[in-house]
C-alpha cells in the first residue's frame, strides 16, 4: 500500500555525504557578485531627470525604478509628485498599478 521512497539507512547517508565535495559558488569573472542598491532617496524633481522623461510614451512606476536605478516605492512617489506639478498625466489607473504619460507642452 504505501508508496514512495524508502528512507536511507544512517550508514548510506554517510556515504553519500563522504562522496560530495563542498562547492563555493561564485561568478564568472571570479569574485562574488556585487548587487546594486536602488536609491532611497527621491531624485530632484526638475532638471535633467524630467526632460528625459517627457521624451517617453509611457511611464510606469517600474519603468522609472529600473531605468534610473530607484526603489519602486520612491519612483512611485516621485511620479506622484510630478503629477501634482503638472509634469505628468495619469492615463491608466488600476488596483495595482499606475499608468502615466508627460504632459502636453
Amino acid at each position: 500500500m504505501g508508496g514512495g521512497k524508502k528512507k536511507l539507512t544512517l550508514a548510506s547517508i554517510e556515504r553519500s555525504q563522504e562522496k560530495k565535495p563542498e562547492k563555493k559558488k561564485e561568478s564568472k569573472s571570479g569574485g562574488p557578485a556585487e548587487r546594486k542598491v536602488p536609491d532611497v532617496f527621491m531624485p530632484d524633481a526638475t532638471g535633467k531627470l524630467v526632460d528625459e522623461m517627457k521624451k517617453l510614451k509611457v511611464l510606469t512606476p517600474y519603468s522609472v525604478a529600473t531605468r534610473y536605478n530607484l526603489r519602486l516605492s520612491v519612483a512611485k512617489d516621485f511620479l506622484e509628485e510630478l503629477e501634482k506639478k503638472g509634469e505628468v498625466q495619469l492615463v491608466s489607473r488600476s488596483r495595482n498599478d499606475r499608468v502615466y504619460k508627460p504632459a502636453a507642452a
